[in-house]
Order: C-alpha cells, then structure tokens, then sequence
C-alpha cells in the first residue's frame, strides 16, 4: 500500500512538471501577450496543484491543511494576475495574433 501510495505521488510530480514545462514552453513559443498569459494562467496553476499533492503523498507527516490552503492561494491568484496582466495589455492597446495576422482593436 505504501509503495502505491509513493508511486502516485510520483506520478503527481511528474505531472506537474509536464504541466509546468508546457507553461514555460507556451510563455516562450506563443506568439502574443494573451496567449502567454492564458498558458501561464492554466498550466502553470494545475502543475503547482498536482506539485503540492504529490509532494503531500510522499512526505511524511505532511500538514494537509497547509497544502490545501497553498492550493486554494494558488487557484485564487494566479488566474487573477493572468487576467490583470491582459487587461493592462489590452489597455495599453498591445496587438493580438490572430489567424490572419497581427490585428489591433
């Protein structure tokens, strides 16, 4: 039992660092500010959740009640701060990509 119990706290780790890696690849290879900003926001808030609980599974004596508050400061900061950070983009008028190209509202 403790053997499966590791083994899916690993794989939450491993997860998490997929998860995270596509974000780090998204905010280098996307093309404009919203699009970074939304692989941010996503990826980025679920690699650092299945983080957390993977790390929960494998230490022993972990504080659930600490790893469930970091998640839920997790889940309510960073989509705002993805969503801030296009508003002030959209605010100081930054162009979009589109399927057509670079537009401007």
């Amino acid at each position: 039992m403790i053997l499966a119990i590791q083994l899916f706290g690993l794989l939450l780790l491993a997860g998490g660092v997929f998860f995270m890696a596509v974000a780090a690849l998204g905010t280098a290879k996307l093309p404009d500010v919203y699009c970074r900003a939304h692989a941010v926001g996503k990826a980025m808030t679920l690699g650092i959740i299945l983080m957390l609980l993977g790390f929960g599974l494998l230490v022993e004596g972990a504080a659930w009640w600490k790893i469930f508050l970091a998640i839920a400061f997790q889940l309510a900061t960073i989509p705002v701060a993805s969503h801030l950070f296009c508003l002030v983009a959209y605010r100081k008028r930054v162009k979009r990509w589109s399927a057509t190209g670079w537009t401007q509202d």
